[in-house]
């Protein structure tokens, strides 16, 4: 039996936006002039792995991108916009959550975030209250799925790989998991979460 629970964020805890669901960029063309093609290919394929890993911080690197494209959105605006669009949490998942917490199991998030995201998660949007704290890739300088994250967790835990149980949306997560030792289920949203849970605590 797993002993403590680890939640990816987005795409499991963490759906889009939160009047509908979708992909927090949709409309932001039409809300800040900004295309979502040059964002990746300009932002995030050059800056992202730096700044999630903890080597950049993220607002003076999009305002660098931002001012070689002539772009007067500050920085802190898009941020904002961002943060705020890709925020519906999954209710189901943190009334599961007290439930856990309640009968003693341990829930953490384990995410690979920038500082900023992080603290807006725990913090604006009040996880803080729902889970027992967040491991996330800029804090301890390495991301999933690379195996030292694994690593890294159980051993601020003092806890053994085969106690830990993640639940990810993305596969090779949840594969590198279960190399490190870990059990781990490749969230998809089709199950109930009741019945993910049911079995391994």
């Amino acid at each position: 039996m797993a002993r403590y629970l680890m939640l990816d964020v987005d795409g499991v805890l963490i759906t889009g936006r939160p009047s509908d669901g979708r992909a927090w960029h949709f409309e932001l063309s039409e809300d800040l002039g900004i295309d979502i093609e040059w964002l990746r290919r300009d932002f995030f394929k050059v800056f992202w792995q730096e700044i999630v890993m903890g080597r950049l911080d993220l607002l003076p690197a999009l305002q660098t991108c931002l001012d070689q494209a002539n772009i007067d959105t500050p920085a802190q605006r898009v941020v904002d916009y961002w943060f705020a669009m890709d925020s519906k949490v999954n209710q189901e998942i943190l009334d599961q959550c007290q439930g856990l917490r309640t009968a003693k199991i341990p829930v953490y998030l384990a995410t690979n975030q920038d500082h900023l995201r992080a603290n807006y998660l725990m913090n604006d949007l009040n996880l803080s209250a729902h889970v027992d704290g967040i491991f996330y890739s800029a804090e301890l300088g390495v991301a999933k799925p690379h195996p030292d994250f694994y690593q890294s967790i159980t051993d601020r835990l003092g806890a053994s790989p085969a106690e830990m149980f993640l639940i990810d949306d993305t596969l090779k997560n949840v594969s590198a998991a279960q190399q490190a030792g870990w059990e781990a289920h490749h969230w998809q949203g089709t199950q109930p979460f009741v019945d993910v849970i049911a079995t391994r605590f």
